[in-house]
Order: C-alpha cells, then structure tokens, then sequence
C-alpha cells in the first residue's frame, strides 16, 4: 500500500506554555512527552483520544511554522520503495535512524519541491487510544476540551502545484479528490490540489503562495454539532477564529479555521465524502474559488489568503 496516512506534524511554536494551554486545554490532546531538542529548544509531543501510535502532533518551541511531517507505511519494505522513488524524481534523500525522532523507527527523509520535510517510516510505538479494543465505549467519559480525536490533514504552500502534485503522485501514490484549474482546458494549470492515497477526502491540500509554508494543520471531528461546539468552546477560550463554523464546497467539510497563541493556524473539520482513485477529481474554476472554499459565503477572507507561517 505504501503511505498510509500522515503520521505527525511538527510545528513551532514561540510560547510554550501559551501553547500547551491551547493545544491540550482547548484542543483536548493528551501529552506523551516533553523533551529538549538536539538544538536546545523544549519539545511537547501529543495524541488525540483516538489515536493509537505515540503522538501526532509535536510542538517546538522557537519561532512558527511547520518544521516537518512524517508519513507512516504499512510495511518496512514501502520504506526502501518511496526512497527509489523519490530519488527518481530527482530528489536528495537520507536515512533517518531510530531514535532520531522519539518512539519512532528507521525511516528516510527528504526536502519536497515545495521546500517542507518530509520523513517516512514505518514503526512507532503504539501506546493505545484512551478506549482500547477490548469491548470498547463509543468516546472517552472525562473529554477535556474540544476532545480533538486525531489529526487529520494539512494545507501547504508552494510556488509550483504542478510539480508538488506530480511529486506526490509519482512518489507517494496519492492521487487527487479535488482541484482547482485556471480553466478547464487541457492545458490548465493547477493552482491547487487536494490528495490522499486512501479513503480519506484529502491528506495533504497544496495552494499556490511562498514555499516552505504552513497555511494550517487539521484535527477530525465527528459531525456538524461537533464543529458548532469547538466553535462555542474557541470562544469561551478567547481563541482567534479566522472564520466558521461554515462549510466547504471542495471536499464538502464542514469546519472552523483558527489560529494558536503563536499565529499558526489550526482547523477544526468533519464530513466530506469517501474517496477512491477511480472515482474523478472534482475541478474547480478561480472564478468559483469563493464558493469551493467557503460554501456559505462565497468569497474568502483576507487573511485565509495571506496569512502563513
């Protein structure tokens, strides 16, 4: 099968203690670990209740912005695939060894064409979810927070899509559920582009914009009055909300977009529809890019398209 799902996040932050206030009090992830860096800086590593493998999501302090994501495999041999592959995509790749990140095995990693790291493994420890699997409840009785189950995607920034989604495709084997084209001729060009390699409506969104950038990272939520609730939650926390609940046209979520003490912004979405990669791509014109974004108010807001970290 090769890649699975996005196994982690990691991201800056400037203000730890802000952070862990957010992200464990607001959020509802659990904390699995805090440790110090190679390079100095303080490190928190979290789950959510529904996730199994150690953490999902790391938080270094010094700065924001996305440092890296890693990729989970579901054989130790995928591992040795997606190297052969990316190197024929002309990509630098190293061996990344176990240890290097936490509770985390052998792996590789490289710099995409959109500048963000990428590492892929295959082994990380697996500490459980907060449920278990022996005749297990349908949620955790003591929720903190919104009770964020697990990550679910992210949205980067590159100044070349096309080359990003060939990447993607050639090396990782997504494939795309949604796009956005200049026209709809055989010659468009893509300026965004929303992929997974499962069933999942999209693992990994790429727009048009600088590179190396994080336009914002996203946790899983069950259904509408869920998203209405974290909405309720943000603002008894005194979080900043970009905009929502509202509703997207592009993969048919329902979500609302906010922004952590440090600036990057978060995403809180349910819905969408079962992917599958026979199933074609729905596209998307710049003229309807309002309305692919934000169903309800069919026009996007300043900072949806110029704020990143």
């Amino acid at each position: 099968m090769g890649i699975m799902r996005m196994g982690y996040a990691h991201v800056r932050v400037t203000d730890m203690t802000e952070a862990k206030n957010h992200y464990a009090s607001t959020l509802g992830l659990y904390e699995t670990l805090e440790d110090t860096s190679p390079e100095g800086n303080k490190r928190v590593f979290y789950k959510g209740w529904d996730e199994w493998d150690h953490h999902s999501v790391v938080l270094e302090e010094g700065g924001v912005g996305v440092v890296k994501y890693g990729w989970k495999v579901e054989h130790e041999a995928d591992i040795d695939d997606v190297e052969a592959k990316a190197k024929a995509f002309g990509l630098t790749v190293e061996r990344m060894s176990k240890g290097d990140n936490p509770e985390i095995g052998d792996g590789i990693r490289f710099v995409t064409p959109s500048e963000h790291v990428f590492e892929v493994y295959h082994q990380a420890t697996a500490i459980g979810t907060e449920l278990g699997t022996h005749n297990p409840e349908v949620f955790p009785r003591h929720l903190v927070g919104i009770g964020a189950p697990a990550l679910d995607h992210s949205l980067i920034t590159t100044d070349d899509v096309g080359t990003m989604e060939r990447m993607l495709s050639d090396v990782f084997g997504f494939y795309a559920t949604e796009r956005v084209q200049t026209s709809l001729d055989d010659d468009h060009e893509c300026v965004g582009t929303w992929m997974t390699s499962n069933n999942q409506i999209h693992q990994l969104a790429v727009i048009g914009g600088p590179q190396g950038k994080l336009h914002h990272f996203a946790f899983r939520l069950e259904d509408w009055n869920s998203v209405g609730r974290a909405a309720d939650l943000m603002t008894m926390d005194d979080v900043p909300i970009d905009i929502g609940p509202t509703r997207h046209g592009i993969t048919r979520g329902q979500t609302v977009y906010f922004f952590d003490p440090s600036g990057n912004r978060n995403e809180v979405f349910s819905g969408g529809y079962l992917a599958f990669p026979d199933r074609p791509a729905n596209v998307w014109t710049i003229d309807q890019l309002g309305k692919g974004i934000f169903y309800h108010d069919r026009e996007l807001n300043e900072r949806f398209t110029t704020v990143l970290t």
